[in-house]
């Protein structure tokens, strides 16, 4: 197959997660706006090098004509979470969503593979659009905790090194891993709700500051400076106090303040 052709096949899938990549980054953003925890800690995509899908389609007999519908993770996206609990509400969002066709579910968590590994696969149908028309086409979505998706990396890495043939010590060593991961997984989740507390504050913290810095930028533009430094140290004042209670009540008084300017400039200019 020619070079130039291999970029033509491939970039349909280079677009796919790109997009995918996006969406699900936009989850996790639409969750800290509304200053809710998000099962989705981060996002990763990559499209199979050309080397690696002819080690599998070789692997695995495929003819060159049925590389696209037999090879179903030339597009991979990689959604790592927190904790084990978050892994299904991430795979119902997907269930849930009308740009993305199921196609079939591999869950690595309750059937656990020999070696160890752990994780929850989706296969699904993505439409994108390219200048010859819609193209549906097959992404490989993986979704691991943080804990897990480190095993899998050390474990792919050695899975390479030794070409599928790991000595027996290697393996031991890696199954002994597999159980510490499954353990450190069950401690994490044993102390999930303090955790989620614990960030849903400092991101509710951080949305409350962003909205503060605002409102006191556009009061220089309508109000005596002197008044807006005086509201601007008393900001820092609440802020230093570490008081989240105290930040909402700043909050809700520096609104009521701003709109009276707001007001007022707007009568003045009738």
């Amino acid at each position: 197959m020619e070079i130039q052709l291999w970029r033509s096949i491939l970039c349909p899938y280079e677009l796919a997660v790109k997009e995918l990549t996006v969406k699900f980054e936009h989850i996790i953003n639409e969750h800290k706006q509304n200053d809710l925890y998000s099962p989705i800690e981060q996002v990763r995509g990559r499209v199979k090098s050309v080397s690696s899908i002819l080690e599998k389609m070789q692997r695995k007999n495929i003819p060159m004509e049925r590389m696209e519908e037999e090879v179903e993770d030339i597009a991979g996206v990689r959604i790592i979470c927190q904790f084990e609990e978050d892994i299904e509400t991430v795979a119902s969002i997907i269930q849930k969503r009308t740009d993305m066709v199921i196609k079939s579910e591999k869950n690595y968590l309750k059937h656990i593979k020999q070696s160890g590994y752990r994780s929850y696969h989706l296969i699904i149908y993505y439409m994108v659009e390219t200048i010859e028309g819609p193209k549906r086409i097959q992404a490989e979505i993986q979704i691991r905790t943080m804990a897990m998706n480190f095993w899998a990396t050390i474990e792919h890495s050695l899975q390479y090194k030794y070409k599928g043939d790991m000595p027996p010590h290697v393996t031991e060593r890696l199954s002994k891993a597999a159980d510490a991961i499954i353990s450190l997984d069950r401690e994490m989740s044993s102390v999930r709700n303090e955790i989620m507390d614990a960030q849903n504050s400092s991101q509710m913290q951080s949305n409350l500051v962003k909205d503060i810095l605002s409102n006191i930028e556009n009061l220089y533009k309508v109000s005596n400076k002197r008044e807006v430094m005086k509201i601007q140290d008393e900001f820092l004042r609440v802020f230093r106090t570490k008081d989240l209670q105290q930040l909402e009540r700043f909050h809700r008084q520096l609104d009521i303040i701003a709109e009276g300017y707001r007001a007022q400039a707007v009568y003045h200019n009738m």
